[in-house]
């Protein structure tokens, strides 16, 4: 069942991936006042690219939920980090360029370092639904979070900071959206629709996957992916984290095989900074 997580959320990756690219270049044709209002989805839901876009983020939440439901939450969601190198590597043929020798030893580190943080940590275990007494915190947390967030990005002009501040709440409201996915799924999968359709988180993922689409949107309105996408793919990935071990109660590695841990997690952090300013012109990278 673990190979099967793993194989899901690598599609969800890719898929999830081809809508960014698709996202941002529709997002640069949409003037500049439409940000954080509600006419930035409009105006973007009258352009065909940013439409299949779209088809690809919900190609990745079908992905998403098979992943979650077949593996923890802990384990699928950092291997979302390859969500970058899988971007650029599909605008390459898009934007007929190539990537220098440091872009693929940036792929190289970050491949490297989720391999060696996931074998290290080996996640596994859990609780296929979690009680209200660790909903409510998570909840309120994660929300505080992604309002802080947004609220920081509103006093700041259009610029790497937004962009990456906008990145950052998108990355929490994905993690929730994800661990309020993984209730919901099992739920389907144990009792069926009837009561998918009767469970508050199918709502609460609804909410916060329309919420994590529009801070995206307008982060990458605010500046390239390489000003919000570190942001958003390690952020996903800690937050992802916290979340399984607190609400689902998953399992990872502790004593000393922390210091792995940490090294895999250094060497896709790296990786992560390194790929995102790759020198890269066109649209993806303006």
């Amino acid at each position: 069942m673990l190979v099967l997580c793993v194989f899901f959320a690598l599609l969800g990756a890719a898929s999830n991936a081809t809508g960014t690219v698709l996202q941002r270049k529709a997002a640069l044709a949409v003037p500049a006042k439409d940000a954080l209002r509600p006419q930035l989805l409009r105006d973007l839901a009258r352009q065909p690219v940013w439409l299949l876009g779209i088809c690809g983020v919900v190609g990745a939440a079908l992905f998403q939920a098979l992943a979650l439901v077949t593996g923890p939450l802990a384990l699928a969601q950092p291997v979302f980090i390859l969500e970058l190198p899988f971007a650029l590597l599909i605008a390459l043929p898009v934007l007929q360029r190539t990537l220098p020798r440091s872009g693929w030893t940036a792929v190289g580190c970050m491949v490297a370092g989720l391999v060696l943080a996931l074998a290290s940590a080996a996640p596994d275990g859990g609780e296929p639904q979690a009680p209200m007494a660790r909903w409510i915190p998570a909840v309120v947390l994660c929300v505080a979070a992604t309002a802080f967030a947004v609220g920081a990005a509103r006093h700041r002009p259009s610029g790497a900071a937004r962009a990456a501040l906008l990145g950052s709440g998108a990355a929490v409201a994905n993690a929730l959206t994800a661990a309020l996915m993984k209730s919901a799924a099992n739920t389907f999968s144990d009792d069926g629709f009837g009561a998918f359709l009767a469970a508050w988180q199918t709502y609460g993922f609804a909410v916060c996957g329309v919420t994590a689409v529009f801070l995206l949107e307008n982060a990458l309105q605010a500046g390239s992916i390489a000003a919000s996408q570190p942001a958003l793919t390690l952020g996903d990935a800690t937050v992802s984290l916290l979340l399984g071990v607190l609400v689902y109660a998953e399992h990872i590695r502790t004593g000393w095989w922390i210091l792995p841990e940490l090294a895999g997690v250094a060497l896709i952090t790296l990786g992560t900074f390194r790929l995102s300013r790759v020198p890269l012109t066109g649209e993806l990278g303006s």
